[in-house]
């Protein structure tokens, strides 16, 4: 059971918080709960809109002192929901905007409520950037710290291999700067493990010359998916680090549904180079669309956006598989031609490069090995239909089990997982954050996130 807001603490609170106090009822207060997943509903009893790390400390011992659930929201793009308590307290960074670039250093300092839009609009200003979401919209902090999928993961890793630091306050209230030198535990932990180990307030990234890379989308129809996604998973085979290939069974972004299968590209190397690496792509075939071209890197980010509208229900699942073989993608085309909505897809994506030439525990981030992982990403917009498509997602899972690997990306994982689920996440890692969440949260009070208990 939750406590109640210790109405003192809060009086004592609202007389030095530098942010929002919001309670329901409140001007600002239904706007602050919603997040990017319509189909959360939650009421927070208090919705701490931080501006600093002060303002963190003392949401972060209110809620404890209150024995109220705490939730962090950052960007509030996790489908789960995470980052919205029912009836606990929310702490809320959405305001902590601050990004700032040392272009000397190739580093940057973005505050814990950063978008990767707001974050590549500035590195962009110094020709740098790092790897950050496949949609613009997803927060630095809660990517980041489950680790980090993107479009550079074979050319620079996860984004949480390219993490230089964290300030980050503890359960006890703690105010630590998080480094390899300092905290190194801690520090592992943090790449990758979630929001099991403090809050977040800030984030420093190394961050690597790109202003330019050629990328964009090819389309087929449908018919044509099981040659696409066969010459897919044969090219994929054998990418140099500069090219990241995604694909997807998809509907035409026109409104018109229409069913496609797609490929998404992005090359970050030298122009030539690029236009040579991604020519098979282009020629493979009779596509139905090609729009590829050079074009500043902070655009590809945003390729995806409008296929994942802020307020649209979402429900997703998601694991890694074992091979792309031609039964699962076989299954995988039989489940798309079911799927009640034309907002859905299902989404290939390759993982190669940097990001599989770190140890397996160099970082929390266990997911080390070349190959896909598999998302089923349903959205819809009425209401009515959230039965109907949360089945479709659910079944497109169980027909594709017999084709995972045992991983599973942290930051895709639902509501609704098996008990193990979080342990499989992390496979051999899993023990020691266990150990680290035990120095640093023994009373698990972050636990609204992929749960690591103590």
């Amino acid at each position: 059971m939750q406590g109640s807001l210790d109405q003192d603490r809060l009086k004592s609170l609202a007389a030095t918080f530098s942010g929002a106090l919001l309670r329901q009822g409140d001007d600002g207060y239904e706007e602050a709960r919603r997040v990017h997943n319509g189909l959360i509903d939650k009421r927070p009893a208090l919705i701490a809109r931080c501006l600093g790390t002060a303002d963190i400390v003392d949401a972060v011992g209110l809620a404890r002192e209150s024995g109220l659930e705490i939730s962090v929201r950052g960007g509030g793009h996790n489908v789960g929901g995470r980052a919205v308590t029912d009836g606990g307290v929310m702490i809320d960074l959405s305001l902590m905007k601050s990004v700032r670039v040392n272009p000397d250093a190739h580093t940057v300092r973005a505050g814990g409520g950063v978008t990767w839009r707001e974050f590549n609009r500035e590195t962009a200003v110094h020709g740098l950037a790092t790897t950050g979401g496949v949609i613009s919209t997803t927060g630095i902090a809660g990517l980041t710290l489950g680790g980090g999928l993107g479009w550079l993961l074979g050319k620079y890793g996860l984004s949480a291999d390219n993490l230089v630091s964290v300030e980050l306050v503890t359960a006890a209230g703690e105010v630590l700067n998080v480094t390899a030198d300092e905290h190194p535990d801690l520090f592992w932990a943090l790449r990758g493990g979630g929001g099991n180990f403090g809050v977040a307030s800030s984030f420093a990234f190394r961050a690597h010359p790109l202003r330019q890379i050629v990328g964009g989308l090819v389309a087929h129809p449908v018919a044509a998916a099981k040659d696409v996604l066969r010459f897919y998973r044969d090219f994929t085979a054998s990418v140099p680090d500069d090219l990241t290939a995604f694909a997807g069974l998809v509907h035409a972004p026109d409104g018109s549904g229409v069913p496609l299968v797609a490929l998404i590209i992005c090359h970050s190397g030298p122009l030539a180079q690029a236009q040579k690496d991604v020519r098979p792509l282009l020629e493979f075939g009779k596509p139905a669309l090609v729009q590829v071209s050079p074009m500043p890197y902070q655009v590809i980010n945003t390729i995806l956006d409008a296929a994942f509208p802020r307020g649209a229900l979402n429900y997703w699942k998601s694991s890694f598989i074992a091979s792309l073989n031609d039964d699962a993608i076989g299954a995988m085309i039989d489940r798309f031609a079911a799927c009640p909505s034309a907002m859905t897809g299902i989404v290939i994506e390759h993982f190669h490069g940097v990001a599989t030439r770190i140890g397996v525990t160099d970082t929390a981030v266990p997911h080390r090995e070349p190959g896909y992982n598999f998302l089923a990403a349903s959205v819809w917009t009425d209401p009515a239909a959230t039965d109907q498509n949360i089945a479709w997602t659910r079944a497109t899972y169980t027909d594709m089990e017999p084709f995972f690997a045992r991983r599973r990306y942290v930051n895709y994982l639902g509501d609704d997982e098996a008990p193990d689920a979080v342990q499989s996440a992390y496979g051999p890692n899993y023990t020691r954050l266990v150990e680290i969440k035990r120095r640093y949260d023994p009373d698990n009070l972050f636990r609204l996130n992929q749960n690591i208990k103590p």
